[in-house]
């Protein structure tokens, strides 16, 4: 039986952690315009001029987003040389 090479393990731990943050972002956006922008429109209350659902699932939701895939990417993504089957065939 072929051994998988090592560097298919580490691509496809990192695309489960992709498709979670993408999984995340999508029901933090879902919960916060959904869940705060189905009242009428007179109950909408708003922060910076922007309605509350906007700016809780579209304004604050893409920051969280960026420090959660900046944290991830630095302390659970790894440097994957892409060379090294050249290097073997030398």
């Amino acid at each position: 039986m072929k051994e998988t090479d090592w560097r298919f393990r580490i691509a496809h731990r990192e695309a489960w952690i992709g498709l979670g943050l993408a999984l995340f972002n999508f029901v933090w956006w879902f919960a916060f315009a959904y869940g705060l922008g189905s009242r009428p429109v007179e109950e909408y209350t708003y922060i910076l001029g922007l309605p509350d659902w906007f700016f809780y699932s579209c304004i604050v939701g893409f920051l969280v987003m960026v420090v959660l895939v900046t944290v991830i990417v630095k302390f659970f993504f790894v440097d994957v040389p892409f060379d090294e089957e050249q290097e073997e065939h030398r």
